[in-house]
This record gives structure tokens, C-alpha cells and sequence, in this order.
């Protein structure tokens, strides 16, 4: 209970001098949850109240679940990309239906993350590197930015998609039909928002969302200007509802749900070790799966939509002194309250200002700098993140969650496919043996080729191996009589690699040539053993360094090699490098 179960042992442990403090936090915290919330809500395409509901259920399931004292859940804005790529095709304009399918990806998401942190897979979200995840992101950020426009200017768009949302956008602006009341009130809400998002201790999203509201309702730009409004709340709480869908929804909901769970569980596992090293405390990436996924799948019950961790409003509830999750619950129950008895507190907020926090909230989302980092590092991973990008705003979110999988998998592939290998050469002035390209004025024993492959050896790249080694003889200076693979950096090997390795060895043994191993790792040494490929090659024929290797192919062949002295420079070379220096200098 303990494990599964946070929540419970926080409970049991609570000091009372931590009570005010959490109560205090938590009406903090309510005040920028229901602006936010609704923003959400909306700009995924759902009613604004179901943004509520979304931040009450995560709140009090996450607070049992949980494994952080501190994190605030609920609607995100890089998720609201995804949202709305999959609600609005299917759902056509009905928001009923809209919340059914939005519900059942929260399910989906939950059970997703809940299987996976009892499975202990909570390192599944790193297999997306980092110039994919930015992409992606990226993408997701510009989605959310446009489909927020058209409420910021005032009039409302046909179209799915955000290039095509983007055409229909500049042809509304260019037709004049720009509500210039609510662009002013938009527009305003938005610089207020971005002037105080650096201030922790000063709600900038309530200051501007409250100051907007009141400006709408006292002067009825509604009525008198057209200015769009939220309108009133249906009071009470939400209930506990089956999403049903139908057969047709089932692979869109599918996938977007899978691809909610990867990136709200990416965002959570990250804040929530930021947090937990400020706190001194430590927290189970797996435990804190589970409790993303049981607030998931509680909300998805509730009328709610998917949820994650929100990197803005657990600063509030830090810098108002939250101490536990005690201040989510308060929070929760206050939203509660307002639903219960005045639901029509902010039914002249209007959409405009909305869409300004959400607008806000994307801008932040977009990473640039380290983009220009890697730019500098790594072109090609740059332009890859590129691509991402194009492919999240030009095919729609499914299909570019589909394209950043497909290209991190491919950049996985091609990094162990193609890896980096070397011949070996003896430099003078420096230790060991180096890559010749690096070191051209490297000298090369006669007779020996000192081969280095740098990655595991497997399937996919065993014939690549073959072929580097037979080039490497190709091009030796010399007629070669021993062939050693400097192999530290191979990590494993597999039964279709060690198949070519031996035939390898059958084809170089018929041009007079030894195929040997240096620096094996003793699992790897295993494999080889089972595979019977130590006693084809015979146990002589491996050695624990290249050093050592070097000796005995210099006294086996009786090869004369005058090595540069040891006293010309300074002695930081390792034991074997000096095993091996000082074993060819003998000869």
C-alpha cells in the first residue's frame, strides 16, 4: 500500500504545521486552474466546463497516486495539438461526441500508462532523441498557435489542419473579417500575460483573464460589438460516464491516446525530478507512471479529457508554499465550490482572452536555442527535427506522431547499421594505437591490419562488418598475415554476426591470413564460446589487449618493428599500452 499508494503514506506522516500553508497554496492555485483550464478545454476543441472537470478528477487521483509531493496535473497545452488533430475530424461539430472521444483517450492514455509503470517501462519515453522530441513539440506548438488565432481576431474557420487553417486564417484577414473589439481584448490579455509569466509570485493569466472579463461584462462588448463570451457553466459536478465509441474511432483514438501517454508522461518524469532533486527527495519514474495513468483513467470516467503535468502551475503552488498534494485537493475542492454555487462567475469571459492564454502557453512551448545548438553540433539532426516539425503541421498530428516514431526508429537503425570503424596505426609522441584518418603520419606494422569496430555487432550490420574487414585488407601497404578486430567497443553480438564472423574466418584463412580478437568483454567472450566460434578460431588468437595482440604477432612471424622510445614524451599511457609498447620494442 505503501508503494502503490503515495498519497496514503504522505497522510500518515502530514505535520500540522504544513496545513496552513497547503490551504493557503491551494485557493492560490484554484485562481490559475479555472482560467487555464477552460483555455485548455477550448482550445481541444471541448466545451469550456470539461476543462474543470479535467482539473478536478486529476487533481484528488493523482494526490492518492502520485509519488510527488508537490506536482500540479491537469489539461496541457502540448497536448491540446494532439487533442484536437484527432476530436475534430471524428467528432464533426458535436460536442457530445466530442467529449466521448476525448474521455476514451484518457482512458487509453491511463491504462497505457498504468500497464507501463507496473511493467517498469518508465524508460520508454527516451527512446525519442532530442532533436525529434523538439520537432515534434515544435509542431505541436504551431498547431496549437494557429488554431488559436481565429478566436484572437474574432471570427471563426472551416478547415482541419494547420496549413490548410493557416491559408483560411490569411484569407478571413484579407476578406476583413477581423472583430477588432475582441483582437484589442485578446491582444491585451496576451502582452499582460507574457510581461508577468517571469513573475512567480505575481498570476499574471488571472490579473489579465479578470481585468478582461470585467471590461466585456461592464461595458456588454458581447452584445453591442459581437465579442464572443464563455457564457455560463453548467452548475454541479461531473458524473461518472462510459465513454462509448464506435468501431470506426477505435485505431484514431488509439493512437492518439498512445501518443498522450508518451508525451505527458515525457513532460511529467522530467518535472517532477526537477522537483524532487530541489525538494531532496526522490521519486520512482515507474510509481509516478502509474499515478499519471490512474489520473488519466479517472478523469476519462469523469467527463474529463487527458491530462499531464503542468510546468507553470506547479511554480504557483511552490511559490504560495504548498508542502503536499494537499494543496491539489484544495485546489480541486475549490473549483468544486465554484461549480456548486457560482457557475455563472465567468460566463462574460471572453474567447478572445482565452485563446491569449493558450496562445501564450505555445509560445513557450517552442524550443529554439538548443535547436540553434544542435544546429552548430549536428546539422543533419537539426534538419531531422525540421522534418518532424513539417510533417506535424503539414499532415496533421497522427500522421507526424506516426513520422517522429518512424524517424527516431530509423535513426536508432542507422547509427547501429552503418556504425564508425577504423584501421589502426602507431603515432609517434602518443600512446596506443589510432585511427590512421585521424593520425595520417601513423605508422602500420607490416603484416597486420589492427581493425576497430565501433558498436555491437548484430544482424543488421554483420554483413557491413564483412565487407569494412575485407576492405581493410584490400588496402593494406603490405601482404597481411594477421587480421586483429580491436573489439572493446563491441558490446554484444548475436548468431547471425557470429555465422559471418566464421565465414569471414573461412574466406581470410584462404588467403593465408589469422583472424583474431583484442579486448573482447568477457560477456561477449561468452556468446563467442557458445556459439563455437573460440574453438574455430582457437583461444590463442584472442587477446586481452591490442598491445598484447601486437607482441605475438611480431614474435609468432618474427617481424622486425622499431617502435618510437617510451622517454620521448611524458608516460600517461595506460599498463597495456606500455605492455604493448614495450613488447614491440623486444622485438
Amino acid at each position: 500500500m505503501k508503494h502503490w499508494l503515495p498519497g496514503l503514506d504522505t497522510l500518515r506522516r502530514y505535520e500540522a504545521a504544513w496545513l496552513p500553508h497547503d490551504i493557503f497554496a491551494g485557493f492560490v492555485l484554484a485562481t490559475m486552474l479555472v482560467p487555464v483550464g477552460i483555455a485548455y478545454s477550448t482550445a481541444s476543441g471541448l466545451p469550456g466546463i470539461y476543462g474543470l472537470y479535467a482539473t478536478i478528477v486529476p487533481l484528488l487521483a493523482y494526490a492518492l497516486f502520485g509519488p510527488s509531493r508537490i506536482l500540479v496535473l491537469g489539461p496541457d497545452s502540448a497536448l491540446a495539438g494532439i487533442l484536437l488533430g484527432v476530436i475534430t475530424p471524428l467528432a464533426h461539430g458535436d460536442p457530445v461526441r466530442a467529449v466521448t472521444l476525448a474521455g476514451m483517450m484518457a482512458i487509453v492514455s491511463g491504462l497505457v500508462c498504468i500497464l507501463a509503470g507496473v511493467a517498469r517501462l518508465g524508460f520508454v519515453t527516451e527512446l525519442l532523441s532530442k532533436p525529434i522530441r523538439y520537432g515534434y513539440m515544435n509542431g505541436i506548438a504551431l498547431t496549437v498557435l494557429i488554431s488559436q488565432l481565429p478566436k484572437l481576431f474574432g471570427f471563426s474557420i472551416d478547415s482541419e489542419g494547420p496549413l490548410r487553417s493557416a491559408i483560411a486564417i490569411v484569407s478571413a484577414i484579407l476578406a476583413g473579417q477581423i472583430n477588432w473589439v475582441a483582437f484589442g481584448i485578446g491582444l491585451a490579455t496576451l502582452i499582460v500575460i507574457l510581461l508577468l509569466k517571469n513573475h512567480k509570485r505575481v498570476p499574471g493569466i488571472l490579473i489579465a483573464v479578470v481585468g478582461a472579463t470585467i471590461i466585456v461584462g461592464m461595458l456588454d462588448l458581447g452584445t453591442r460589438y459581437g465579442v464572443k463570451v464563455l457564457g455560463p457553466l453548467p452548475q454541479g459536478l461531473p458524473g461518472f460516464v462510459v465513454p462509448w465509441i464506435t468501431t470506426a474511432d477505435i485505431v484514431p483514438v488509439l493512437l492518439g491516446g498512445c501518443a498522450i501517454a508518451m508525451v505527458s508522461f515525457a513532460d511529467t518524469s522530467v518535472l517532477s525530478r526537477s522537483y524532487a532533486a530541489r525538494l531532496g527527495a526522490r521519486v520512482d519514474p515507474n510509481q509516478e507512471m502509474v499515478g499519471l495513468g490512474a489520473a488519466n483513467l479517472a478523469t476519462g470516467f469523469f467527463q474529463g479529457f487527458p491530462i499531464s503535468s503542468s510546468s507553470s502551475r506547479t511554480p504557483v503552488a511552490e511559490a504560495a508554499g504548498a508542502h503536499t498534494q494537499l494543496t491539489s485537493v484544495v485546489g480541486a475542492l475549490a473549483i468544486a465550490l465554484l461549480l456548486l454555487i457560482a457557475p455563472n462567475l465567468l460566463q462574460h469571459l471572453p474567447n478572445a482572452a482565452l485563446a491569449a492564454v493558450v496562445i501564450a502557453a505555445a509560445i513557450g512551448l517552442f524550443e529554439v536555442n538548443d535547436l540553434r545548438r544542435i544546429y552548430r553540433i549536428q546539422r543533419w539532426e537539426f534538419w531531422l527535427s525540421i522534418v518532424c516539425l513539417v510533417g506535424v503541421a503539414v499532415l496533421g498530428v497522427i500522421p507526424g506522431i506516426g513520422l517522429a516514431i518512424a524517424l527516431a526508429i530509423a535513426e536508432f537503425l542507422w547509427d547501429g547499421w552503418r556504425p564508425h570503424s577504423a584501421i589502426l596505426g602507431r603515432a609517434h609522441g602518443v600512446k596506443g594505437y589510432h585511427d590512421i584518418t585521424r593520425y595520417p603520419d601513423a605508422r602500420r606494422i607490416p603484416g597486420l591490419v589492427l581493425f576497430r569496430w565501433d558498436a555491437p555487432l548484430f544482424f543488421a550490420n554483420a554483413e557491413f562488418f564483412r565487407e569494412r574487414v575485407l576492405d581493410a585488407v584490400a588496402t593494406s601497404p603490405t601482404p597481411v598475415r594477421w587480421l586483429v578486430v580491436a573489439a572493446e567497443p563491441v558490446t554484444s553480438v548475436d548468431v547471425t554476426a557470429c555465422d559471418v564472423v566464421a565465414e569471414l574466418d573461412q574466406t581470410l584463412h584462404a588467403q593465408g591470413i589469422e583472424l583474431c580478437f583484442a579486448e573482447l568483454k568477457d560477456p561477449v567472450k561468452d556468446k563467442l564460446k557458445r556459439f563455437g566460434l573460440f574453438a574455430q578460431l582457437g583461444e590463442l588468437y584472442f587477446f586481452p589487449t591490442i598491445g598484447v595482440a601486437v607482441a605475438r604477432y611480431l614474435d609468432v612471424n618474427n617481424v622486425t618493428w622499431e617502435d618510437w622510445e617510451d622517454k620521448d614524451v611524458p608516460d600517461t599511457g595506460t599498463e597495456a599500452d606500455r605492455a604493448g609498447a614495450s613488447g614491440a620494442k623486444s622485438m
